[in-house]
């Protein structure tokens, strides 16, 4: 069986996902285009890591510093998503965009769900189950993308 996700002969990126994915995924970008367009902080809170734990005053510079840059940087990866996400192939650029984009995803739904990494199984009977769901693909999809990126031609 072929992997979704694997890096051709060519340098490029081949994208075998279905209709399906490639919609959750471009719907799931623009949930997180508006989030951050919000500046949520509750939901964005591990977009955006305090640099000084017990430092306010440098938090707040340092957020001055980076953010507006990290937030464009995040649009421009959403950006390449919804513009590729009917591609086949893939650039190495649109690729790691791609990376950046499904890392954000999972980071905001496990914020909103408290996820833990000793934390139990969630029931299917559990009205969190389809949302555990998507974060266990998006974690997969991250993987994926991962191990393409860092194969050797």
């Amino acid at each position: 069986m072929r992997r979704p996700i694997r890096r051709t002969r060519d340098g490029r990126f081949e994208l075998r996902l279905s209709d399906d994915e490639r919609d959750l995924i471009v719907d799931l970008a623009g949930q997180l285009r508006e989030l951050l367009a919000a500046d949520d902080t509750d939901d964005l809170r591990r977009l955006y890591p305090p640099a000084y734990a017990n430092d306010e005053e440098r938090n707040a510079e340092y957020r001055a510093m980076v953010h507006d840059e990290l937030l464009q940087k995040r649009l421009a990866s959403v950006d390449v998503v919804e513009r590729t996400a009917a591609a086949t192939s893939l650039s190495e650029e649109e690729m790691t965009a791609w990376m950046g984009a499904v890392n954000d995803l999972r980071l905001v739904l496990g914020t909103r769900l408290d996820v833990q990494e000793d934390g139990d199984p969630v029931p299917l009977d559990d009205p969190r189950a389809p949302a555990y769901a998507v974060y266990q693909y998006l974690t997969y999809l991250l993987a994926l993308i991962v191990d393409a990126l860092s194969a050797t031609l």
